[in-house]
């Protein structure tokens, strides 16, 4: 008898010892990566009662998922490497600290990891058919689609309006992340499929090439915890003056910045030349106060033209907010790395800030900017036009 309970204990240490207590996301090398990866999805559920230490749930057991509360599912993308994301952990701690919910971490790393992009999109929809399942459980124990958010990350992005679209465009929220190099700075794109109360809204000049309209709502937003004020519009505030626009206006795009806190700070950049000849290029232009603060914008995601006489307005993005600039430098550059060398002559150059356009507009008269020559200077005041 004694040797049957030994026999028993040591099994179950043994058990113990293998399981995983608290699950983490999948793992993989780069190795599996080059070799391919067959589709396992694994969803680990995180709620108030279980912050740092995932449940594994599937449509068959939802486990301590309320079905009452609100449900945010998050979707990763395309992994080459087959590296966890590291965003991961701070967008779930983010979501529960903001909101008591439900958040389903959708990992499909066996699947994504792959050196070859479409062997990673061409698994899409089963993630979205195997969400559906999951979405239909949640729904028959009294669930319902207004509670239920995506947010989805490249792919996780297409896997997200897959899953909207299962349901007709019926889904409380869907939001599409995406990044690319923009003015060499890593930003983030949205659309509005339709405005809702307390859908998140901003500014950004570039196109987006994805228009996922398969939620009631659909945005974009950071995977990080963010303190930036430009970052806290709502719909709410801005539906009634979007809908008067004939046609009403329902498309709109998010910028920020790719470092902590993630504040953007835009400013025109009007600059009037005399040259003879056409000239075009870029500009770097940085700010500086007068306790030495500096910060700089590389406006060089198109080359601009400048005409003489003509005003050419460039939208600079800065990461800092300097409240009084004392000096700006201004840098010219044709990205020519062989041949002459030429000069932009600037008849006026002003800087006025759209964040805050009650500041004074600064400007400075008859610069002469030679090629890959930073210069800088004091600005003065613009005056003001006498009508």
């Amino acid at each position: 008898m004694l040797k049957l309970y030994l026999l028993i204990s040591l099994i179950c240490l043994v058990r113990s010892d293998t399981d995983e207590i608290c699950p983490s996301f999948t793992k993989l090398s780069f190795h599996s990566a080059v070799v391919g990866t067959g589709l396992s999805v694994k969803l680990m559920l995180y709620t108030e009662r279980n912050q740092t230490c995932a449940q594994i749930v599937n449509f068959t057991a939802l486990g301590n998922l309320n079905v009452t509360k609100k449900t945010t599912f998050v979707i990763h993308g395309f992994r080459p490497t087959g590296s966890p994301p590291v965003w991961m952990g701070d967008l779930v701690e983010s979501l529960l600290l903001v909101e008591d919910m439900n958040v389903v971490v959708v990992d499909w790393n066996r699947g994504a990891t792959t050196v070859i992009y479409t062997q990673a999109s061409s698994k899409t929809r089963k993630v979205a058919v195997i969400l559906k399942e999951f979405i239909d459980q949640i729904l028959a124990n009294g669930g319902s689609l207004d509670n239920i958010y995506m947010i989805g990350v490249s792919l996780g992005a297409h896997i997200s309006g897959f899953v909207g679209e299962m349901y007709d465009g019926q889904l409380g929220r869907i939001t599409g992340m995406e990044y690319f190099k923009c003015d060499h700075q890593r930003s983030v794109y949205l659309y509005l499929a339709s405005l809702r109360e307390n859908c998140a809204i901003a500014a950004y000049p570039c196109d987006s090439y994805r228009d996922y309209r398969n939620g009631k709502c659909v945005s974009c937003g950071i995977p990080q915890k963010v303190s930036c004020p430009l970052l806290g519009y709502y719909a709410d505030s801005w539906k009634d003056y979007l809908k008067e626009k004939d046609p009403p206006m329902t498309k709109a795009f998010f910028d920020t910045d790719d470092k902590k806190p993630f504040c953007i700070y835009h400013y025109f950049v009007d600059i009037v030349s005399w040259n003879k000849n056409i000239r075009r290029g870029s500009i770097i232009i940085k700010l500086k106060d007068k306790d030495g603060n500096i910060t700089e914008s590389k406006i060089n995601h198109e080359p601009a033209t400048f005409q003489k006489y003509h005003q050419v307005s460039l939208l600079a993005r800065f990461n800092q907010d300097l409240d009084k600039v004392a000096a700006i430098s201004l840098e010219f550059s044709t990205g020519s790395v062989v041949g002459p060398k030429y000069k932009l002559r600037i008849l006026r150059m002003k800087l006025r800030s759209l964040a805050h356009p009650e500041r004074p507009q600064l400007c400075r008269y008859d610069l002469v900017l030679m090629e890959n020559v930073e210069t800088f200077f004091q600005p003065i005041v613009c005056p003001k036009l006498q009508m």
